[in-house]
């Protein structure tokens, strides 16, 4: 698709890869609506851009938020040709340090957002018979690994969502992208200290992306029509690895992983054997 003229929707656009994919679908031409909670950082993103853009606060977590913010945007910019569903939330917690309500709030965005923001659109969208969907997804989406679960498990649900809503609309006009992007320097880890700390140690030999690096993925998924991006190549592999040797990359990334206090990170300690949990050494 070409991005020139078209109208590109943008959420979690306040900042990070959000804020670097509106700036590239601007400089190419596209009329771009910026979306997230917060409109002064949304309007030091607009004054920034090459080309007119709109700002369109809203918490795509809250459906009735979405609805209205998806009225506003059709009256004054029109149905939008292009939707990238990039917000993202959540710590990095194990399964005992997340209670309820803060694993429905990683949920809430970006799984439930996603398909708030999209089953917004989508009816005009396929009337137009014209469209496409990018969902931002993190490599954990296919490659689980410790002290991230409620990450994790929305990140499996948006792989889902990606999946089953390329399905549904097979045949309408509409495509939809799944663009999976590793490390990025972004405001995440500043936003959530320690999360760098449950990576798994391999982490450290993936070469480390840019917010623009993903940017220009999500840029390129549209213009070029591409059903599934994965960058960078270390990843690739992985998930080509996870789904032939599903079990032999779980016990890596078990192996490799986060360890709950007294248990050693040095990956020198790790042990590539089965071992019987015990109360000392919990399972990982």
């Amino acid at each position: 698709m070409d991005l020139y003229r078209r109208t590109a929707l943008v959420t979690g656009a306040s900042s990070g890869i959000g804020a670097a994919t509106a700036r590239l679908m601007s400089s190419r031409g596209a009329v771009v609506v910026l979306v997230a909670r917060r409109e002064d950082r949304l309007r030091d993103v607009a004054a920034s851009l090459p080309g007119p853009a709109h700002v369109a606060p809203c918490d795509v977590g809250d459906p009735e938020a979405v609805t209205r913010m998806a009225a506003r945007v059709v009256d004054v910019a029109g149905v939008p040709d292009v939707l990238v569903n990039n917000a993202g939330a959540g710590r990095w917690l194990w399964i005992e340090e997340t209670s309820p309500e803060e694993f429905l709030a990683q949920v809430a965005v970006p799984l439930h957002a996603a398909f708030f923001v999209t089953r917004a659109f989508v009816e005009p969208m396929l009337e137009r018979r014209r469209g496409w969907v990018v969902t931002v997804n993190s490599p954990i989406s296919q490659l689980a690994w410790p002290g991230a679960l409620g990450y994790g498990v929305a990140r499996w649900g948006l792989r889902g969502f990606d999946e089953c809503l390329a399905r549904d609309l097979r045949g309408t006009g509409i495509g939809v992208s799944a663009v999976v992007a590793g490390h990025t320097d972004s405001e995440y880890f500043d936003a959530n200290p320690g999360a760098l700390d449950r990576l798994p140690w391999v982490d450290r030999y993936v070469p480390r992306l840019t917010s623009l690096d993903v940017g220009r993925m999500v840029v390129r998924a549209v213009e070029q029509e591409r059903r599934h991006l994965t960058a960078p190549w270390p990843i690739r592999a992985a998930n080509v690895s996870a789904r032939l040797w599903p079990g032999l990359v779980a016990r890596v990334t078990s192996a490799t992983g986060a360890r709950r206090e007294g248990r050693s990170k040095d990956p020198r300690h790790h042990s590539w054997t089965r071992t019987k949990p015990t109360t000392a050494n919990p399972p990982t």
